[in-house]
């Protein structure tokens, strides 16, 4: 289990602050209905999930506390510095990160979406003096993901996950939700967007779901990802029968 902290001055974020007079009047982000609705975020866990469907902006705020923090948009520590395309959104100009006293040690932002640039940036920056060589792009997608999370993940850091299950088996899944729990036991703090219901059944994680207009906690059981995956498995029949023939 995660343990729970009342007082989350030892976080590396504790928190955040949204400034909108830094954003547009007419930029997108404030047609998202949660994230519109949001001046601050206050995190009380080790570990805090963001979840909600497509479109609700848990990973366009992910992003932005990535980028706030120093990360580099398309994901690594925060040394690295490429870009293949630049689609990060204003909301990082306006977010104030609140940091707790605890410096971390390490950090990582890993996104399924930028994996690839993430893993050519890994293999190049490992030739350098004192690198390890990797070979990221001969193993399978989800071997390679499994490994760079494994090789960056370390006690006393701050991770910043995006969908990681993407790329990961339900086996692979529960061996990443082990490396979760064991760094996040060794004083690391991890922010995630996911849609897992094997991830989010981490206990002592706090969940704040996006839908609904507005951000909330939530339990993991009324989480869409366990209400739509408990209902499949055990009315599989039913519901393929009504979705493949009309009703």
């Amino acid at each position: 289990m995660v343990a729970s902290m009342d007082n989350n001055e030892q976080f590396p974020i504790k928190g955040l602050s949204i400034d909108w007079d830094k954003i547009e009047c007419r930029s997108y982000l404030r047609g998202i209905e949660a994230i519109a609705g949001l001046d601050q975020m206050d995190f009380h866990k080790p570990v805090t999930f963001f979840v909600g469907e497509n479109g609700s902006g848990k990973s366009t705020l992910l992003e932005a506390i990535a980028v706030a923090y120093g990360f580099n948009p398309e994901g690594g520590t925060k040394n690295y510095r490429f870009s293949t395309y630049d689609s990060h959104s204003e909301l990082c100009e306006a977010i104030r990160l609140i940091k707790g006293i605890h410096k971390p040690g390490w950090g990582y932002f890993l996104r399924a979406e930028s994996f690839y640039n993430v893993a050519t940036a890994e293999e190049e920056y490992s030739k350098e003096p004192g690198g390890r060589p990797q070979q990221f792009h001969k193993k399978s997608h989800g071997e390679s993901f499994l490994v760079m999370a494994q090789n960056n993940f370390k006690p006393n850091g701050v991770y910043l996950l995006d969908e990681p299950e993407a790329a990961l088996s339900p086996q692979r899944q529960l061996t990443l939700l082990l490396e979760i729990v064991s760094c996040a036991r060794a004083r690391s703090q991890f922010i995630i967007a996911t849609h897992s219901p094997i991830l989010l059944g981490i206990p002592g994680a706090e969940i704040l779901s996006f839908d609904d207009g507005h951000v909330h906690t939530c339990s993991y059981e009324e989480t869409d990802s366990y209400q739509v995956t408990e209902m499949f498995i055990n009315n599989r029949e039913q519901i393929l029968h009504r979705l493949l023939n009309g009703g």
